[in-house]
């Protein structure tokens, strides 16, 4: 069946660019097409791309307000008459406030706006800067009534508001599901009674399946208070951030105790202004950044300064001789901002009383969290807070061996027992996975079955993965909550802090998923299904858990009568949205915090925290939460798309596909992770990735891409630093052996991947013509470097186990970290040997232990940490890595290994 017009456009992840795209190319039809009745075939081909796609954005203004499906209509007349003239005058009032603004289109002239009748077009986006926001109003009405409400609450406008906004009338639940999903503008939702329940505008096929499996079928035969609550819930599911309003004839005080949870207030029809000062006051509410105010009022405020801080106020930079050029570069305000002072409105970041305090409450709100904590010195120092607070000596704690260097660090600093777990290696590509869930859960029975659960405290995993591999939080908490009720979870988000801002992405947070979880546990339809597959797991004459196995091929459920949701997730925010460098925020979703952890975390948190913060990373944290809750779902659904149309462009280009590849699900996940089978989930649209990220144990974020460039015969470090960095300005952070990460963000632009790809073909045009040139014996040379750039090396190492000195027991793998690592401070008990040296005594039998940590980059991870076993396996994957870059390995000296203490004992005596 062929596709229509509009089947294109309802996929909100690229719905933006293609709005876009039709308004820019109706202006320049309008320009091309002469002022004749009698157009030529050429014309008359232009003419029918033009009501094409007139066709589309009609289907699209509909869910906008401005310039609305009016304009459109209006806009299709004046064509269809030839005043092409007119038409583009319309056009341009449009495509202006899309150049001025970027996203935000000038306010649209009517009759009640007389100032704006007589502006010319565009005038008023010049004059009145004000941010400006849409409110969709959910109720189906006469186009009279319609336009009746929108000129009344035009008619409440101020000059002294604030906010600008305009209003949207759809007539049903799925066209107000569409409506935000398509428009990121909307900040606000009236719900009036009146409105059905089917789209009156036939959405595509991708909007129509994601619908069909987010909506109940039979939502239709609700009770009007059922379907006002049920839409509530879908509208919020969608985008937590937007303020819900209910207007209602009937007695809305009855109403009041029941539904209040889900608005932020409930009117009656006639109270207009008072609806009117909430919508703004909502939006402000979400604007307000407390302690950014007070940094920019305290710039301001004239100041003598006694404290040890030279810089502030500009004092030793701005009378200097020498260093006048660090003002002129900064400029004055971030001098300004600079002081010791937690006075005025500053506030103190260790002990908050005030604007650092409420701007955390903001933070907590935003990320669905109890508790959020600002962090000035990155990720690597929330990781070690938060491991300090949970952990005693001796506690163990489960985590991915993968895991960032600094959380090998803090488990060592708090002497916890580690029992480290394995990601699944992707051995292709020299990087590792994710760790499947059947390891966690063997892990955990496995301290079951020796008698030591009640010592396991924490699991510590990464999610998402620095090369985009995403858990199933949700999943992966409530089956090893139902082994161990109590345990804690850290999941270091650093790389995930805009996943909270869209819909799909948001159900793998931490924090997300931890209110699912809560919620789940008082529905007494859960309560019922967890006792009765309790049953099921355990003898009934002993008590006793059944075979293991059972539970390890059991979806498990907890008993949500015992289970503690104790959550924390570290977010480098700095990364992912916008932030100064070192900004970071910790998330706490603990139920036991306030009776278990309050006071070890403040201890923690003084630990690690500078007592001289610097306070204009605190301010960008406290405006980069303002901008995520006000228009970070637009920002993440772009960043997404973008890295899609990088993905595509790739895929069909026939010179780019012939040296490089992007790859898929199908590569990064091993199909027994994964129920769906589409290798790039969103690119088949909304309903496909939400389903995959429903399903599957592991997804891929499609806002990375890993770019396979084994073809090419050049190697992941060199393509990085000479072809991408030196020739071209292309910035990345991450490679393998032979790939390249290349991670879009809320920053990226639509220049910047066309720029990308251009140079995409040019590189693959360069090797083309290098590979023309070459003579036999180095066209030999060049397919033996793509063979071992495109084949298999050694396998990525699995962690080998700790020396019997530093562990506990036989049935279990944990190792004393700490002790392995303070060993080292002693003399005489370290030496160096060089990898030929440990080689020989390892296939001797004998046991080598390394004395520190040994970390490549890439791949980034320690294959060795203080106190773990040599392995042949370890060493012939060292052998082969071509990376400049080795922490704890001396070329000269070798790797620095612990002496056998019997021998130290013998020499020393």
């Amino acid at each position: 069946m062929a596709k229509s017009d509009t089947d294109e456009y309802a996929t909100p992840s690229s719905v933006w660019r293609l709005r876009t795209d039709a308004w820019e190319y109706l202006g320049y039809a309008a320009k091309a097409l002469p002022g004749t009745s009698d157009p030529g075939n050429s014309e008359r081909g232009l003419l029918a791309e033009v009501m094409r796609q007139l066709r589309v954005l009609e289907a699209v203004e509909t869910y906008w307000a401005v310039p609305g499906k009016a304009h459109v209509l209006e806009l299709r007349a004046l064509i269809q008459e030839g005043d092409f003239n007119s038409a583009l005058k319309l056009i341009e009032t449009v495509t202006r406030g899309f150049t001025r603004f970027r996203h935000e289109l000038e306010g649209k002239i009517t009759s009640s706006d007389p100032q704006m009748e007589a502006a010319e077009p565009g005038a008023l986006a010049i004059a009145d800067r004000r941010p400006r926001f849409e409110v969709l109003v959910i109720d189906d009405v006469s186009a009279t009534v319609r336009e009746e409400l929108i000129a009344e609450m035009d008619g409440q406008r101020r000059e002294s508001d604030r906010f600008i906004y305009q209003i949207n009338v759809v007539p049903s639940l799925e066209d107000a599901l569409i409506a935000v999903l398509l428009n990121p503008t909307i900040q606000a939702c009236i719900l009036r009674p009146g409105f059905t329940v089917p789209a009156r505008h036939t959405p595509g096929e991708d909007l129509r399946k994601f619908l069909d499996g987010f909506i109940s079928p039979d939502i239709s035969t609700y009770a009007p208070k059922a379907r006002i609550l049920a839409l509530a819930d879908k509208l919020k599911e969608l985008r937590p951030e937007l303020d819900l309003y209910l207007v209602a004839d009937v007695s809305i005080e009855e109403l009041a105790g029941s539904i209040n949870r889900r608005f932020v207030r409930l009117f009656r029809r006639e109270e207009s202004m008072e609806l009117h000062l909430s919508l703004v006051k909502g939006v402000e509410d979400r604007f307000r950044t407390p302690f950014f105010d007070a940094v920019q009022q305290h710039s301001r405020r004239p100041a003598a300064v006694f404290h040890a801080l030279p810089i502030s106020r500009g004092g030793s930079v701005v009378n200097s001789r020498w260093i006048k050029d660090m003002g002129e570069f900064y400029g004055l305000n971030l001098l300004h901002a600079e002081t010791s002072a937690t006075s005025g409105g500053l506030d103190s970041l260790l002990d908050p009383r005030s604007t650092i305090r409420d701007a955390q409450v903001l933070a907590a709100r935003a990320f669905g969290a109890r508790r959020s904590y600002f962090v000035t010195n990155g990720t690597s120092t929330a990781n070690k807070i938060v491991h300090q607070s949970i952990l005693a000596p001796g506690d163990v704690v489960i985590a991915d061996r993968n895991c960032h260097k600094s959380h090998h660090y803090a488990l060592m600093l708090a002497g916890a027992q580690v029992a480290y777990v394995d990601a699944y290696p992707l051995d292709e590509f020299s990087f590792y996975g994710a760790v499947p869930l059947k390891t966690l859960k063997g892990m955990l029975l496995d301290y079951r079955r020796a008698g030591r659960l009640d010592e396991v405290k924490m699991i510590t995993l990464t999610n998402c993965t620095f090369d985009g591999i995403v858990y199933d939080v949700q999943r992966v908490m409530e089956e090893c909550l139902a082994i161990k009720p109590d345990l804690v979870f850290l999941w270091d988000e650093a790389w995930f802090a805009f996943a909270t801002f869209h819909p799909i992405y948001r159900r793998r947070t931490a924090m997300s998923a931890a209110a699912t979880l809560e919620e789940s546990f008082q529905d007494p339809a859960y309560i019922a299904r967890a006792e009765a597959q309790r049953a099921t797991l355990f003898d009934q004459s002993t008590g006793e858990p059944l075979d293991d196995e059972l539970w390890l091929s059991t979806r498990l459920l907890p008993d949500p009568k015992v289970a503690r949701l104790r959550v924390y997730a570290t977010q480098s925010t700095h990364k992912t949205l916008t932030a100064l460098r070192q900004g970071s925020m910790i998330h706490v979703y603990d139920q036991d915090f306030s009776s278990q952890n309050q006071e070890t975390f403040s201890a923690a948190y003084m630990t690690h925290t500078s007592t001289s913060p610097n306070y204009q990373i605190l301010a960008s944290l406290d405006i980069g939460r303002r901008q995520a809750v006000l228009e970070g779902y637009e920002l993440v659904q772009r960043q997404a798309y973008l890295a899609q149309s990088v993905a595509q462009a790739v895929a069909r280009h026939p010179l780019l596909k012939k040296y490089f590849k992007v790859l898929t699900t199908h590569d990064l996940i091993p199909e027994e992770y994964r129920e769906t089978t589409r290798p790039m989930p969103l690119r088949d649209g909304i309903a496909a990735m939400d389903e995959a990220w429903r399903t599957d144990e592991f997804v891929v974020d499609p806002s990375r891409l890993t770019l396979h460039i084994g073809r090419t015969g050049v190697d992941g470090d060199t393509f990085k630093h000479k072809y991408l960095m030196d020739l071209h300005g292309i910035q990345v952070n991450k490679t393998s052996r032979n790939t390249v990460l290349f991670m879009t963000n809320i920053g990226t632009s639509r220049s910047a991947v066309a720029y990308l790809l251009d140079v995409l073909v040019k590189l693959a045009e360069h090797f083309d013509a290098q590979q023309a040139d070459l003579g036999p014996s180095a066209l030999k040379a060049r397919a033996r470097t793509v063979a071992a750039l495109s084949s298999t090396p050694p396998p990525l190492p699995d962690f080998s186990r700790f020396a019997d000195r530093f562990r506990r027991g036989g049935d279990t793998i944990d190792g004393d970290l700490r002790t392995a690592y303070f060993t080292t401070y002693k003399d005489g008990t370290c030496s160096y040997l060089m990898p030929k040296e440990i080689t020989e005594r390892v296939l001797t039998g004998e046991e080598v232990v390394s004395a520190g940590f040994v970390t490549p980059y890439p791949p980034g991870f320690p294959v060795l940490v203080p106190g773990q076993v040599f392995t042949k396996e370890i060493l012939s994957f060292m052998d082969v890595l071509d990376t400049r870059e080795i922490h704890g390995f001396d070329p000269e000296l070798g790797y620095r290994i612990l002496n056998d203490p019997e021998q130290s004992r013998d020499e020393a005596n």
